[in-house]
């Protein structure tokens, strides 16, 4: 079942190497990430699975191991999704989606070496309750499962975000703020995928599957951290 959650936003500009003289601006976005990895690992789990969104090509599961790069974000960065087991030849050699390689950039600097790691992308357009499925899924695994789970908020908060201004994503942020900070899986459940998608939310359905895999869990939440730089809702949050 699942005993811990760790939620991060995943752009990747979060990684210093690729923000490179911005990269102070997200330093407490940073931080707080550091914090909830490390609560990950003090939950003691027998698996850790790392969600985030991707694109048709990189959806489904990534094993172990397998590679991600930064090389599109202009950086010569390279990452792999937990330790690389001593098989590695002989795993999938499909890149992880830029979401899971932030992920997997979290784990490496956190020296994660406390359970084995698995990656599972998740497309935008799955309707809440099938992530909620994947989410249960996800949860029985293992006797301890815990999860580290990448996505944005909506990108519609300032004239330069990447989505322009829309008046309704304060609104929806503060809501996922709210729903996160309090382990509230059924608000989570209840975001309107569509308003997600018109505000290029990009977290809505992997916040959708940790709402499946927590349900019944008895977690409690608490938001580390919470802002909108560049005019996207990031969020911080651990369920324990």
């Amino acid at each position: 079942m699942l005993v811990a959650a760790a939620v991060c936003p995943c752009p990747p500009l979060l990684v210093p190497a690729v923000a490179s003289g911005a990269a102070p601006e997200l330093d407490a976005a940073r931080k707080a990430c550091a914090d909830a990895v490390g609560l990950l690992a003090a939950s003691r789990p027998d698996l850790l699975v790392v969600v985030g969104p991707a694109d048709q090509a990189a959806r489904g599961p990534h094993l172990q191991g397998a590679p991600g790069s930064f090389a599109g974000f202009g950086v010569d960065l390279r990452v792999t999704l937990g330790p690389a087991p001593a098989d590695n030849d002989a795993r999938e050699e499909r890149e992880l989606p830029p979401s899971l390689a932030v992920g997997a950039w979290l784990l490496e600097r956190s020296g994660w070496s406390d359970a084995p790691v698995e990656g599972l992308g998740v497309g935008e357009p799955l309707e809440a309750a099938r992530c909620a499925d994947a989410g249960r899924t996800l949860g029985a695994r293992a006797d301890r499962v815990a999860l580290l789970v990448m996505g944005d908020g909506s990108a519609c908060r300032t004239l330069k975000a990447p989505g322009y201004l829309d008046e309704r994503a304060t609104a929806f942020d503060e809501g996922v703020a709210s729903a996160l900070g309090a382990a509230d899986t059924r608000a989570l459940l209840e975001l309107d995928a569509e308003l997600a998608y018109e505000l290029k939310a990009a977290g809505r359905a992997p916040w959708q599957v940790l709402a499946g895999a927590a349900e019944g869990a008895g977690l409690g939440g608490r938001l580390l951290y919470e802002d909108a730089p560049y005019g996207v809702g990031y969020f911080v949050a651990v369920w324990s």
